[in-house]
C-alpha cells in the first residue's frame, strides 16, 4: 500500500477516494491541493483537518498547495450549507486572505526543494476572466444534469439556491484544471462535504484538457455525544490567539472524552501510530489521569500556538484545578488571566476604597459590594477558619490587610474555601 494512503488510513482520514489515486501517488511525486474560503480572518481548528492532509501529503515526499479563495470567497460554497451566505467585500476579503495565508504557513515547509509548499490565490486568475468567456470555455463542458446531480445543488432546491451558488461548482472545478495546466497538480483534498465540486474538477479537466486527475477527502469530524466539533460555548475555537486564547485553546482539547481524544490525536497530531498505542495502554490503565487528552492538548497547543503558550495554559490550568503559588498567578498575561476567570463572579472597585481599606473583612464584604461576603459577620467567621485567601495567599488575621501586589496592575484574586473565586478590578 502506498506509503501516504497507510499512513491516513489507519488514522482515519479517508473517506472517499477516487480509483487511481493510489497508482497516482505511488508513480511519481504528485501536487495535490486544498480550498480555504476567505469567509473570516482566521482559520478555526474544523480547517485543521485539511490542513493536516496537505502535511501530510508534504512528509510523504509529495508537493502541497493551499489554496486560498479571493475569488470563490465572493461566491459563497453552498456545499453543507441551508442557506446563502452574507457576500463579503472586497476589502474585508482580502483582509482575511492575509490572516489565514499568514496562519497557513505555519503548518507547511515553502523552503524544502522541489516538493516545497506554494499558497495561490484564485483571484488572480479569475479577475480577467469574463462572464461570456467563463460560459464558453468551461460552462459548455458540464451539463447541467451532472450540475444538479451534486448533494450540494440537491439539498438545496426546495428552499431554493441563486444562480450564484449554483455556478459555484464550475468555478471549484475551474481552479483544479487553472492548477492542472499551470502547477501540473492532480489531486485535489478537502472535507467529505466538497467531494462533489472536487470531482467536477476531475471532470473538467478529462473532458477540456483530455487530461486525468484524482482526488481524496476525509471525513466529517464529529464528536461521540452528537454535539459540532470545533465549537465551544463561546462559538467557533479559532487558531488567532485574539479570537480563542491559548488557554481556552488548550482546554477545548483537555475537555474531550475518552473516545473523541482517541479520535482527534490521530488526526491532529503527529505522533506515530506506536506511540499513539503506548498512550492509549497508559490512558486505559488509568483514566483518570487524562493521559490521552493531555499528550493531544499539548501537541497542538504547542503546534499552533507555541511552547511558552502551552506553558501558560498549564500553569493557567493548575490555578483553578491544582495546587499553585501566589508565583505562578502574576506570571499569568492579562488576557490568560481573563480567560481563566471569565466565568467566575466579577465586581469592579475604586481604586480609592482599596488604597484606604485596612481591614480584611471590610474589603471583602462592603467595599466588593457584598459580592464575596453578604456580611462583616460572615466574612469575619471564613477568615478566622483560615478559608480565605488573596492572590493565592492566605489571610492570616482579621486585624489587618496584607499587603496586596495587584495583577497585571489592576486585579486581585479572592478565593473562599477550596473552589470559590471572585476577580476584583481596581480602577
Amino acid at each position: 500500500m502506498n506509503q501516504l494512503i497507510n499512513e491516513l488510513q489507519w488514522r482515519g482520514m479517508i473517506h472517499d477516494i477516487m480509483p487511481g489515486t493510489e497508482d497516482q501517488l505511488s508513480k511519481e511525486m504528485t501536487t495535490g491541493y486544498v480550498g480555504f474560503d476567505p469567509t473570516a480572518d482566521s482559520l478555526h481548528i474544523g480547517n485543521l483537518v485539511p490542513v493536516m492532509l496537505l502535511v501530510h501529503l508534504q512528509r510523504a515526499g509529495h508537493k502541497p498547495i493551499a489554496l486560498v479563495g479571493g475569488a470563490t470567497g465572493m461566491v459563497g460554497d453552498p456545499s453543507g450549507k441551508s442557506s446563502e451566505r452574507p457576500m463579503l467585500s472586497e476589502e474585508l476579503l482580502n483582509h482575511n486572505l492575509s490572516c489565514q495565508e499568514k496562519q497557513l504557513r505555519q503548518f507547511l515547509d515553502f523552503d524544502c526543494g522541489e516538493n516545497s509548499a506554494e499558497i495561490v490565490n484564485n483571484y488572480d486568475w479569475f479577475k480577467d476572466f469574463s462572464f461570456l468567456g467563463f460560459i464558453r470555455d468551461v460552462g459548455k463542458h458540464i451539463t447541467v444534469n451532472y450540475m444538479m446531480s451534486k448533494d450540494s445543488v440537491k439539498n438545496r432546491l426546495e428552499s431554493g439556491m441563486s444562480f450564484t451558488e449554483f455556478t459555484y461548482q464550475l468555478v471549484q472545478g475551474y481552479d483544479f484544471l487553472h492548477l492542472y495546466q499551470n502547477h501540473s497538480c492532480k489531486i485535489q483534498m478537502g472535507g467529505s462535504d466538497q467531494w462533489g465540486n472536487i470531482v467536477t474538477g476531475t471532470e473538467l479537466i478529462r473532458r477540456k484538457a483530455q487530461g486525468e486527475a484524482f482526488a481524496m477527502t476525509a471525513p466529517l469530524i464529529k464528536k461521540a455525544d452528537g454535539s459540532k466539533f470545533g465549537k465551544s460555548e463561546g462559538g467557533n475555537v479559532w487558531l488567532d490567539p485574539e479570537k480563542t486564547s491559548p488557554y481556552k485553546f488548550y482546554q477545548y482539547w483537555l475537555n474531550a472524552s475518552d473516545e473523541d481524544a482517541a479520535n482527534f490525536i490521530r488526526i491532529f497530531t503527529l505522533l506515530s501510530e506506536e506511540e499513539i498505542k503506548e498512550l492509549e495502554a497508559a490512558h486505559a490503565a488509568a483514566p483518570h489521569t487524562r493521559t490521552l487528552q493531555k499528550a493531544l492538548a499539548k501537541d497542538i497547543t504547542i503546534r499552533v500556538h507555541s511552547e511558552a503558550d502551552y506553558e501558560m495554559a498549564l500553569k493557567a490550568s493548575g490555578i483553578l484545578f491544582g495546587k499553585s503559588t501566589s508565583e505562578d498567578l502574576e506570571s499569568l498575561d492579562e488576557a490568560t488571566l481573563l480567560a481563566v476567570f471569565e466565568g467566575v463572579p466579577q465586581v469592579t472597585i475604586a481604586q480609592a476604597d482599596f488604597e484606604s481599606t485596612t481591614s480584611p473583612i471590610e474589603l471583602l464584604s462592603t467595599v466588593t459590594e457584598s459580592l464575596i461576603f453578604k456580611s462583616k459577620g460572615e466574612a469575619r467567621k471564613m477568615i478566622q477558619g483560615g478559608g480565605v485567601g488573596i492572590n493565592k495567599s492566605k489571610i492570616q488575621g482579621i486585624d489587618s490587610l496584607p499587603e496586596i501586589n495587584l495583577l497585571q496592575d489592576k486585579y486581585f484574586l479572592v478565593q473562599r474555601g477550596k473552589k470559590n473565586y471572585f476577580l476584583v478590578t481596581v480602577v
